[in-house]
């Protein structure tokens, strides 16, 4: 965790130690207080300038990782908060809740399945009926299993994966559109993976392809409405992924050393771009994918 205060400039490269994590491994879909080293969610950091203020977020996997950085991150700018996360998922939902609380907004926790469609469709539904409408979706909750050679994906991992990651990105969105109005903004989490693929995150790699372009087509279809879609495509960050086997024990062991920085990402500093992507501020941007990677040129 960085020592200084996030408002001050400091030199992007330092600015976190290398996480360096030791070998660990966890059943899916796995819990972040339980990693080594936690994470960092900008609990000690992040300081909000009124940016959200009313604004009405639903952010799936909000329990941890980016997006439990994501929903500390809204609720300090404002923003009555939803997060949805899987069963077992308890202990770290309580966590992020309980600062969306400190920062004096509401806050609700949902488990829900999201690679269901009826499951889907209840999370919109309920999100809604707390916050009493919707103004934000942030789509993020995902699923990464690393399998070294293509014969050995299963079907059926092959099929999760999707549903997880692409299906449920349409149809939380399908279902949310009844409930945004102009002004609203979907921001969806796709991946330096979608460009540069690694060969043993084969079925991840395409699904965070295709989220790329499901979301350049739909901000086009949605313009008139008044409604913004964008993406941000985060690198090599340490979450939960990481030790649900959604890397191998190599990778694990040499996370920090895949990008220009030297150093795996911190999910704080992913967070800032969903907020620029939420606020007013990026009125004028839409269809776009924001890279946050520690320098890893993307096209």
């Amino acid at each position: 965790m960085p020592a200084h205060d996030q408002l001050e400039p400091s030199n992007p490269v330092t600015r976190y130690a290398r996480v360096e994590p030791p070998l660990q491994h966890q059943p899916e879909p796995g819990v972040q207080a339980r990693m080594t080293p936690v994470p960092d969610l900008g609990e000690e950091t992040y300081r909000g300038t009124g940016r959200l203020v009313g604004r009405r977020a639903l952010i799936t996997g909000g329990d941890s990782g980016i997006g439990g950085a994501t929903a500390i991150a809204f609720a300090r700018e404002g923003a009555d908060v939803v997060i949805a996360h899987l069963p077992g998922e308890e202990e770290d939902a309580a966590h992020v809740l309980a600062l969306v609380h400190d920062a004096g907004r509401r806050g609700r926790a949902i488990v829900a399945d999201i690679s269901d469609a009826a499951e889907c469709r209840r999370l919109v539904a309920e999100a809604v009926e707390f916050l009493g409408g919707l103004d934000v979706l942030v789509n993020n909750a995902g699923r990464q299993i690393a399998v070294e050679r293509v014969e050995d994906l299963s079907d059926e991992q092959f099929e999760a994966t999707f549903r997880t990651n692409v299906f449920a990105n349409f149809w939380l969105t399908k279902a949310a559109l009844a409930h945004l109005g102009e002004g609203a903004s979907i921001i969806n989490t796709a991946s330096l993976e979608a460009y540069k693929p690694s060969p043993d995150r084969l079925d991840y790699a395409a699904t965070k392809a295709a989220i790329n372009n499901l979301s350049k087509g739909l901000s086009v279809q949605l313009a008139d409405r008044g409604i913004r879609v964008n993406v941000v495509a985060p690198g090599p960050v340490w979450t939960a992924l990481q030790v649900t086997d959604g890397v191998s024990d190599e990778q694990m062991l040499h996370f920090d050393d895949e990008n220009t920085y030297q150093r795996a990402g911190q999910p704080a500093e992913i967070a800032p771009a969903f907020v620029f992507l939420a606020s007013a501020e990026s009125g004028y941007v839409s269809g776009e994918t924001l890279n946050v990677n520690g320098g890893m040129v993307t096209p």
